[in-house]
């Protein structure tokens, strides 16, 4: 199910996955497969994950990257869930055939 809430995100952000809803800044961007894909593909970690563990480690690992890399963004950026999302996102095909725990290889 998406979701709009204008109001909702900070900066540049336009998008979320918070089983099991998406999301958006604008309902314009429901228009756009490869970010729709992005949070589909977030979906199916928070399940295979039973939903409150993978925000633990997302979270968990956001801040030990920022703390690495000492920038927020660069934390962000560098989370294996989103590496992974950002690397499979215009496969639009991906959520349907992604394996379990794929998010592992990109640690």
């Amino acid at each position: 199910m998406i979701l709009v809430f204008k109001h909702f995100f900070y900066k540049s952000y336009v998008g979320l996955s918070f089983w099991p809803f998406i999301i958006l800044k604008h309902d314009a961007l429901k228009e756009d497969t490869v970010l729709i894909n992005h949070e589909r593909i977030h979906l199916k970690q928070q399940l295979e994950l039973l939903i409150l563990p993978f925000y633990i480690l997302y979270v968990g690992e956001w801040l030990l990257r920022s703390l690495f890399y000492l920038d927020f963004y660069k934390g962000y950026q560098n989370i294996s869930f989103e590496r992974e999302a950002y690397h499979n996102e215009h496969d639009l095909d991906y959520p349907r055939k992604r394996h379990f725990f794929s998010f592992i290889k990109y640690l």
